[in-house]
């Protein structure tokens, strides 16, 4: 639980509560950290809060004014394992709850949420440590209506036909899995798509073994679009030739490797190259919000 006290009130001045199950900070925020391997910047941006974040603990976001104000010293770069480095800032904001937390830590994790809009209502929770909350309500309003937009304009045009999507991840070894990700499965179905039969209950199969590989190419006789989500040092280099139903989410990342869907949930290509983020792209003012868009995907 967290409690937040003006800075201009006489109780901030004089206690700032620490507990396991309640921490206090001292609002609006002057400066801030957070770890961002994990954590979604694209938040702080809509809010027009990136120019107050000093620290952060990897540079693998995908955000090109984040990465601006990194390369230029603006922001410095902080070591995780070490949470006593924290301290200066007012707040450091984490989505990996499992590590150690200091009395400043803030829990932000919008990941755990089972669907996308419960996912964006997280920005409510920043906007209170900045009194921004009329920006924060605006911005989810604004993105639950285009979503919602979105899902009746692809409920109208695909009528009685919704193509069948399957959610896959290539390992090691032969085995290929089906993603049971419940976010990523209501993004299919509002979508217009309709997700793989729920009778199919395995969702790993070892194509080494020639009766899981008869039935999983059985089960993509039945499918649509393939959305393959494998994880690959080279988004660049992995693409496909023949199968012209194979979707990545990989559309655009930073350094080859940070993908902007850790982020945004919103970037899916088809037969096209990707777009590669880097520092040199940010030309906007960074203490200027940026507008929330249209955070969907319609299925052809």
């Amino acid at each position: 639980m967290n409690c937040n006290q003006q800075n201009d009130s006489r109780m901030a001045t004089r206690t700032k509560y620490c507990t396991p199950r309640i921490k206090s900070f001292v609002i609006p925020l002057s400066n801030y950290s957070a770890d961002t391997y994990s954590f979604p910047v694209s938040f702080l941006e809509l809010l027009g809060l990136l120019g107050s974040m000093k620290g952060i603990t990897s540079d693998s976001v995908a955000s090109e004014c984040a990465l601006k104000l990194y390369e230029t010293g603006e922001i410095e770069m902080m070591n995780r394992s070490e949470p006593q480095q924290f301290s200066e800032f007012g707040a450091h904001f984490i989505s990996e709850t499992d590590q150690p937390q200091a009395c400043n830590f803030a829990n932000f994790v919008p990941l755990v949420e089972d669907y996308p809009l419960q996912r964006a209502e997280w920005i409510k929770f920043l906007g209170v440590f900045a009194n921004l909350e009329t920006r924060a309500n605006k911005v989810y309003d604004a993105i639950k209506e285009n979503y919602l937009c979105l899902t009746k304009v692809a409920a109208s045009k695909n009528g009685s036909f919704k193509p069948i999507v399957a959610w896959m991840q290539y390992y090691d070894s032969g085995i290929w899995s089906f993603t049971k990700e419940t976010c990523k499965l209501k993004y299919v179905e509002d979508a217009g798509g309709e997700n793989i039969d729920n009778s199919i209950s395995k969702i790993t199969y070892n194509t080494s073994n020639p009766d899981d590989s008869e039935e999983l190419h059985a089960i993509l006789c039945t499918v649509d679009v393939v959305i393959d989500e494998t994880y690959t040092l080279d988004p660049a280099g992995y693409n496909q030739s023949t199968n012209q139903s194979l979707w990545r989410y990989d559309k655009r990342v930073q350094n080859l490797t940070t993908l902007d869907w850790n982020d945004g949930a919103v970037n899916i290509a088809k037969g096209e190259g990707i777009v590669s983020i880097g520092a040199n792209m940010c030309e906007r003012d960074i203490s200027t919000p940026l507008e929330p868009y249209n955070t969907f995907l319609l299925m052809p």
